[in-house]
């Protein structure tokens, strides 16, 4: 037989592109030292099976597009209302932030056929955390195959609803040559997983571990051809998980399940609002609340903050859960707009219980933080503040206002300081039992505030 000939390439490890040559920066991505190399083997491609093409009507006849539940209701939340067969997601995380533990209470509540492949944890190990968690054995097969064609195999003799790979970086196609991890491997895994989950029909959980910036470790590609990207967030200061949708395609991004780790593994918190107010501090300078939307769901959140005089010839401005560059624009606003003199200042700014939050509403929150810390005059512990502060001093409009204050009424809060143009009918048709405060400008705020 003839040799099997091999060229040189280069990927890119954040947009997945190849290059015949090396370059210092992507071509494509313009990101700086993300190339590597790997060798292109030209071989003869596999053999696939080719699908019949159908209309659409037979389709939606036919198919119901069916969704698995997995006994948790907030990962049934993050994904749309659960597992879909033939889904391929991808799930990241840090470190000891609990993926595999999440993966086995999927398997555990899903109460399918399943098979859970590691090559990162001896048999033991994952049977002493199944034993833990109370997973039913005779539903869950296991496997420390590392080796794509043999997980494939496995599924061809297993025929599981749900396959979990954990993880991505440990998994290897032997035709390749290069090491499990590498940009080329993850790619091929990734591209092999995807052709079974829509052919086999069955749902796919992939394990991936993220860089130090927090994102999913290989080609960015990786996260374009999956249909659900999920990341488990958590602090180590906190008991609690978050899990939150960046994509999907079969329901609303951004949505976040939360969760509380305790000895039993993962358990489901019901009311995340309580859990973020259970500490507040009431009659103190500095604080004030605001209503949160992560996806669809309302969360109320303290905002802290300390203003003080600089010890230092540059002030300090830190920021925990929010924006770094966005507080220094409120920052200037109250300076310029209101008055306040924060040059000389030291500001500090935490959204207490680690949420964080990439929401423009959370504006008006942080604004009369800051300047109820300067002026030492506390807000009242009944208001709620929502609203997006732009660099005149104006207060914004924001999104789905509704779901907020319905969350902000729930908990007993009496008032709410608003945008003058989120005032809407529809606000006034649901017949709030909570005083609504309208302001057009973060002047108009400080004087019902102050």
């Amino acid at each position: 037989m003839a040799n099997i000939k091999s060229k040189i390439a280069f990927l890119c490890s954040a947009c997945g592109d190849d290059f015949p040559k090396w370059n210092g920066q992507c071509p494509s991505c313009r990101e700086w030292g993300t190339l590597s190399e790997f060798k292109v083997t030209n071989k003869r491609r596999r053999n696939v099976t080719q699908r019949e093409s159908r209309s659409l009507d037979d389709i939606l006849n036919t198919d119901s597009g069916s969704r698995l539940s997995t006994g948790l209701n907030e990962v049934d939340r993050v994904l749309g209302g659960g597992l879909l067969s033939g889904s391929l997601i991808l799930l990241g995380g840090n470190p000891g932030v609990g993926k595999s533990t999440l993966a086995l209470h999927i398997c555990s509540g899903l109460k399918r056929k399943s098979l859970y492949i590691s090559a990162e944890e001896s048999e033991e190990q994952v049977a002493l955390r199944a034993k833990r968690l109370k997973v039913s054995p005779e539903d869950l097969f296991f496997s420390g195959e590392n080796d794509l064609d043999g997980i494939l195999n496995h599924l061809e003799r297993i025929q599981p609803e749900m396959l979990i790979i954990d993880s991505i970086q440990t998994i290897m196609n032997s035709s390749l040559d290069s090491l499990p991890g590498s940009p080329s491997q993850i790619r091929d895994c990734g591209q092999r997983l995807l052709e079974t989950a829509k052919h086999k029909n069955v749902a796919i959980l992939i394990v991936g571990h993220v860089t130090k910036e927090g994102t999913i470790a290989g080609p960015k590609m990786l996260e374009h051809m999956v249909d659900t990207v999920l990341y488990m967030e958590g602090d180590d200061r906190y008991d609690h998980r978050m899990l939150r949708s960046v994509k999907n395609r079969f329901g609303a991004t951004h949505e976040v399940g939360i969760f509380q780790m305790n000895e039993s593994g993962l358990e489901e918190i019901k009311n995340p609002s309580e859990m973020f107010l259970a500490e507040r501090s009431v009659d103190v300078a500095g604080t004030t609340i605001y209503p949160s939307l992560e996806g669809t769901r309302p969360i109320l959140v303290e905002v802290q903050a300390l203003v003080s005089n600089a010890n230092y010839s540059t002030p300090q401005r830190n920021v925990n859960g929010f924006d770094y560059k966005r507080l220094g624009m409120l920052i200037a606003v109250l300076d310029k707009r209101m008055g306040l003199a924060m040059g000389a200042k030291d500001v500090f700014v935490n959204l207490v219980g680690g949420l964080k939050v990439d929401d423009p509403a959370l504006d008006l929150s942080i604004i009369s933080s800051i300047a109820s810390s300067t002026m030492d005059k506390p807000v009242d512990k009944g208001v709620v503040l929502c609203g997006e502060v732009g660099l005149a001093g104006e207060v914004r409009s924001i999104n789905r206002i509704e779901h907020r204050l319905m969350e902000a009424q729930s908990l007993g809060f009496k008032t709410a300081l608003i945008p003058s143009s989120s005032l809407k009918k529809s606000i006034k048709k649901l017949k709030l039992d909570i005083e609504l405060k309208p302001v057009g400008y973060v002047k108009e705020a400080f004087q019902q505030l102050f």
